[in-house]
């Protein structure tokens, strides 16, 4: 008797098959989802620093991605791991495939696992620093006092010249002038009093909250670690998208909205 085969047993379901393309942010927590949830997602992430290119550029960089899925490759939808992102993502639209995007403004809202607990928090605590795997280890300060964009000079700070390392800037401006720009751009510090980091668990995490209470410590400020909330990410990978989501039908477009819907999809 071969109890390796059996004529009667039922045919496998083949699993649900999904494309995510998100920011390399989400780097560990969205790799982590793809390897545990009972769909096949295949990952695709595209340098952190979008969002400081113009509008238009971020969308045609993403609108690229979007359109280079295989039409005939299988997956039910394509996940995007973005938020409105200051209106980079508006306008993005969908091919032969549905667009899946989370109803946020930014992705702090994924490892608070709602808008309203980031809401929540951000009311209370308006002044606070987010930090999480993907900006502790990505999202690294540069030479000067404003990181360079991952996508070189096309960045706005970048175009405004205000990127370049501390040695270039002195050459080129004088050690005064330079001293003062590097004061002028580190101010947007000047808006935070606390630090947060939030813990997925994705990964041993000690060494980037040691890094971030160091640096909170540095520039005077408390410093908090919060475990995060896998609820919106699992969401998103699991095909369980609810009022939190939107889903873009082939043809149809991202649209902003300016109530608490934050996003909305346009029919072709």
């Amino acid at each position: 008797m071969n109890l390796l085969h059996n004529d009667h047993a039922a045919p496998l379901t083949p699993p649900r098959r999904f494309k995510f393309i998100g920011c390399e942010i989400l780097y560990r927590e969205a790799c982590f989802l793809a390897a545990t949830v009972p769909p096949r997602v295949d990952v695709e992430f595209l340098l952190k620093g979008l969002h400081d290119l113009p509008r238009q550029d971020m969308l045609q960089r993403v609108q690229a991605a979007v359109d280079a899925v295989p039409a005939d490759a299988g997956y039910e939808a394509v996940l995007l791991g973005y938020a409105r992102c200051n209106d980079g993502l508006v306008g993005l639209q969908a091919r032969g495939i549905p667009l899946i995007i989370p109803r946020a403004h930014d992705c702090i809202t994924f490892f608070f696992g709602s808008r309203a607990a980031y809401n929540d928090y951000f009311d209370r605590f308006p002044g606070t620093y987010f930090m999480t795997t993907g900006w502790a280890e990505r999202n690294v300060f540069g030479d000067g006092a404003y990181s360079r964009p991952a996508y070189g000079k096309d960045g706005v700070m970048a175009k405004l010249g205000l990127t370049e390392p501390y040695e270039d800037m002195v050459a080129k401006y004088g050690k005064d002038n330079a001293d003062y720009i590097v004061e002028s751009l580190g101010g947007w510090l000047k808006n935070y009093t606390r630090s947060l980091y939030l813990e997925m668990g994705a990964c041993d995490e000690q060494p980037l909250i040691a890094q971030a209470r160091q640096q909170a410590e540095e520039r005077s400020w408390e410093f908090e670690i919060r475990k995060g909330d896998w609820g919106l990410l699992r969401k998103l990978f699991l095909g369980q998208w609810d009022a939190d989501f939107v889903v873009v039908p082939p043809g149809g477009r991202i649209v902003a909205r300016n109530d608490e819907a934050v996003l909305d999809a346009q029919p072709g």
